[in-house]
C-alpha cells in the first residue's frame, strides 16, 4: 500500500510546477476561446461527393456549388477569408440505386471545425440523377469540309480504326449511333493522303475508353 501510494503522490506532485502552469494555460486559452463574440458569414464551398457506386453514372449536371450560412467564434471564422480553413459539402452515395436522388444540406454532410455551426445552406439541397454505366462500340465517321480542285472529287474513303468505344450513362450512350472526326479539309488533295485527326462525341457525359485519335484516308480522282 505504501508503495502504491509513493506512486500517487509521485505522480500527482512530480514536476507540480511545469504541470501548474500547463493548467493554467489551458485555462486562459479556454477563457478566451469562451469570450469571442460570436459571428456569423457565408461561405461559398464546393460539393464533393464519396461512396459512388463503381456502375453507377451521374447523367444530370447538379450543382456544383453551395453557399453556406455559418455562425461561431471569430477567430475560427476568420480563417475562412485567409484560406487557413476549407468547409466542404461532402455527400455518401454509397448503395444508391439507378434514379433520381435527393441529398439534403444539413449538419452531418458539413465539414466545419469545431465551434462553427451550419445556419442554412442555399441550395438546402443537391438532386442527382444516376444511371448505369454503358461501354459499347460506335462506328466513326469522316468528316469533310473543302471542294477537290480542277474537277477533282472523292474516289474512296477510308477510317482506321473504324470503331471506337464509348461509355458513360446507359440512356445516353445508347442514343449515340456514331461518332465523327474533326473536319479534314480535302481542297488541296491531289491523288491520296492521310490526315491523323480525333474523333468526338457531343455529349458531355459520355467519353472514350481510350484516346480518340483516328487516320483519314482520301483518295481524290478527276471527274
Amino acid at each position: 500500500m505504501s508503495k502504491l501510494l509513493k506512486g500517487l503522490r509521485s505522480l500527482l506532485f512530480e514536476n507540480f510546477g511545469w504541470k501548474m502552469l500547463s493548467l493554467a494555460i489551458a485555462v486562459v486559452v479556454w477563457a478566451l476561446v469562451a469570450s469571442e463574440p460570436e459571428l456569423g458569414t457565408l461561405a461559398t464551398v464546393p460539393l464533393e461527393y464519396r461512396n459512388l457506386p463503381e456502375d453507377l453514372e451521374i447523367s444530370s449536371e447538379p450543382v456544383s456549388q453551395i453557399v453556406l450560412e455559418l455562425r461561431g467564434p471569430s477567430g475560427e471564422l476568420r480563417g475562412f477569408g485567409e484560406g487557413v480553413i476549407h468547409p466542404a459539402v461532402i455527400l455518401d452515395m454509397s448503395g444508391l440505386q439507378p434514379g433520381i436522388h435527393t441529398f439534403p444540406i444539413i449538419d452531418r454532410n458539413v465539414k466545419l471545425p469545431r465551434g462553427v455551426h451550419l445556419v442554412r445552406a442555399n441550395p438546402s439541397e443537391a438532386r442527382f440523377e444516376f444511371d448505369r454505366r454503358l461501354m459499347r462500340s460506335v462506328p466513326v465517321r469522316a468528316r469533310l469540309i473543302g471542294q477537290g480542285q480542277d474537277g477533282y472529287v472523292v474516289e474512296t474513303l477510308g477510317v482506321e480504326p473504324r470503331e471506337l468505344q464509348i461509355e458513360g450513362p446507359a440512356k445516353k450512350v445508347s442514343r449515340i449511333p456514331e461518332v465523327f472526326t474533326d473536319p479534314v479539309d480535302v481542297s488541296s488533295v491531289v491523288g491520296s493522303s492521310e490526315f491523323r485527326v480525333n474523333a468526338f462525341v457531343e455529349d458531355p457525359y459520355v467519353r472514350f475508353r481510350s484516346a480518340p485519335q483516328v487516320v483519314v484516308t482520301v483518295t481524290m480522282k478527276k471527274r
